[in-house]
């Protein structure tokens, strides 16, 4: 018994790119979990717009340009259309 299936599949799957370039296992379009798809998107935003080791956290404006440049790529573009309708509601911020 593994409470934590669920849960395993969505993170291990949140790097999977909607157009099949992904990793682990090359998934794409609805192929991807649901949830690993909002997970992606979150996880690149939260990335780009944090202060790295490496280097500065993004502008808001350079990391919501690299998303939107990003649907239908490497993200489900109806994930990225909610994301940004939220965005612009400003209920995400960085």
């Amino acid at each position: 018994f593994n409470m934590w299936t669920d849960e395993q599949k969505i993170i291990k799957h949140h790097h999977e790119r909607w157009d099949g370039r992904g990793y682990p296992d090359g998934l794409s379009g609805e192929e991807i979990p649901f949830l690993s798809r909002i997970l992606s998107v979150a996880d690149v935003y939260d990335a780009l717009t944090s202060d790295r080791s490496y280097r500065k956290r993004l502008s808001d404006d350079v990391a919501i340009g690299m998303i939107r440049e990003n649907s239908g790529s490497q993200f489900d573009p109806k994930i990225v259309d909610v994301f940004l309708k939220l965005h612009e509601q400003g209920k995400i911020k960085a």
